[in-house]
């Protein structure tokens, strides 16, 4: 006899060098990144909002339990992919919301990353302070 699957919407988020895999099942809205709490990884309140941003646009804060890897970048960036990853995910769960997650700019990957460093300069474009004498 075959255990009933339960119905698994996975998704990959990125943003600058963080990409972030995301789990989305239906259940009671917890969250956990990298096996740890929602709160516990993202400590800041206003990443904990740009996160859950995409479920409040259309509604379904509470209705899934996100599972999350993360990995590399820094917390920001990780936020911002998990953020991608949850949009991608819902709207793979219900094809009708795309227009809401596309107007709110959530289906966009943000494709800014740093500016390499030039040979000559102190940084990508910031040059060694000019001494006259």
């Amino acid at each position: 006899m075959t255990q009933p699957q339960t119905e698994q919407f996975a998704a990959t988020g990125r943003r600058k060098t963080s990409v972030a895999r995301v789990n989305l099942e239906p259940g009671a809205g917890q969250v956990t990144v990298n096996k740890r709490a929602f709160e516990e990884f993202f400590a800041r309140e206003s990443l904990r909002n740009l996160i859950q941003a995409p479920l409040n646009a259309v509604n379904a804060a509470g209705r899934f339990n996100i599972t999350v890897k993360v990995r590399g970048g820094g917390i920001t960036g990780q936020a911002g992919a998990m953020r991608h990853g949850i949009a991608r995910a819902l709207e793979r769960w219900d094809p009708n919301l795309r227009p809401t997650l596309k107007r709110g700019g959530f289906l966009t990957r943000d494709a800014r990353e740093k500016e390499r460093k030039k040979y000559g300069l102190r940084g990508a474009r910031a040059r060694f302070q000019f001494s006259k004498r």
